[in-house]
């Protein structure tokens, strides 16, 4: 049975969106009664879709507590269908909801599937997205984590050919404020070092190889050093992430995606979480995709659903602290 509403007293509630319905997200989402989180955990998806899934991965969903949202339309694994792209959302919109209205501390996503969401005739292009137009947040930036790397982006879900113009002295100086803000705000860094990436190879090379980082990065790191931001760069991408470069510092920004996700996926597949970083609620997410091939298996590992929902929580408690 869902007991939300009976468990608010607890000292924090984390939603969870099951996401695409076809996906790994639900079975996964079923793991997290393995784990003794210091937190009320609420799973919202449609509860005959879990026990389904639970019966065909051999887990068992006692104990899991589930917030009911119905399917708009049944659901086989690996088998996408777009009547469920609403669904999908609504689980997003109705976490979204908890947190604004304090019925929940943070919400955690399970992975959903843009191009399904797309093929239902509506414009998504992500999670960052979606929830920043949802809370009016004009600016908001996304960044991944796992073995100790805090990788955030300057841009994110764009053509390679249109990153250049998208990299405006305005855009990454807000992206540095949001970055250093939420550092010391969500993760308690109290003066965050962060390394900043050139765009082009070599930071690009004095001019020789592009002029972005001659007229639009180093200018903003150095306007923000003089308020007191404790930035390096901008860095050859190639070799920002060695051992020796890394230390101590507390995030770096990547350019563009593949520029920095690649490095994060190769370090921390498993484990890694996406976080959003400028929102006025808390939300992270697993950093990996529906599996389709691996839904209903039992094989898809909830590794990184647990890790976000442990970021979740601590950064609930960090924001308690903080308001206390």
């Amino acid at each position: 049975m869902s007991s939300i509403g009976l468990k608010i007293a607890d000292p924090y509630v984390i939603a969870v969106t099951s996401g695409e319905p076809a996906g790994i997200g639900p079975e996964i989402c079923l793991a997290l009664v393995e784990r003794n989180f210091p937190a009320h955990i609420v799973v919202l998806g449609d509860r005959e879709l879990i026990e389904a899934r639970a019966q065909q991965c051999g887990r068992n969903s006692a104990g899991l507590d589930i917030l009911h949202i119905p399917l708009a339309a049944p659901s086989q694994p690996g088998k996408l269908d777009a009547a469920n792209a609403g669904y999908v959302l609504a689980l997003l919109d109705r976490a979204l909801a908890g947190c604004q209205s304090g019925e929940f501390a943070a919400m955690v996503t399970a992975p959903v599937h843009k191009g399904i969401i797309n093929d239902a005739g509506i414009p998504f292009t992500g999670h960052t997205e979606y929830l920043a137009d949802k809370t009016n947040t004009p600016r908001v930036v996304m960044m991944l984590a796992g073995a100790e790397l805090r990788v955030a982006l300057a841009t994110t879900h764009l053509p390679l050919k249109d990153v250049s113009a998208a990299i405006t002295p305005a855009e990454l100086e807000t992206t540095l404020r949001i970055l250093h803000t939420d550092l010391r705000e969500k993760f308690g860094f109290a003066n965050p070092r962060i390394l900043v990436a050139g765009l082009n190879p070599h930071a690009g090379e004095g001019g020789h190889m592009g002029h972005e980082e001659i007229e639009v990065i180093t200018p903003v790191l150095e306007k923000l050093r003089a308020e007191g931001m404790n930035l390096i760069g901008p860095l050859p991408a190639d070799t920002m992430f060695t051992q020796n470069v890394l230390a101590g510092s507390h995030a770096q920004l990547a350019m563009y995606h593949d520029q920095g996700l690649a490095v994060l996926k190769y370090a921390a597949f498993d484990e890694g979480i996406n976080v959003t970083l400028g929102l006025p609620i808390i939300r992270t997410s697993v950093d990996h995709g529906t599996a389709l091939d691996l839904a209903g298996t039992g094989e898809a590992s909830p590794i990184s659903l647990f890790s976000a929902v442990e970021a979740a929580i601590d950064m609930a408690q960090r924001r308690r602290s903080r308001t206390a």
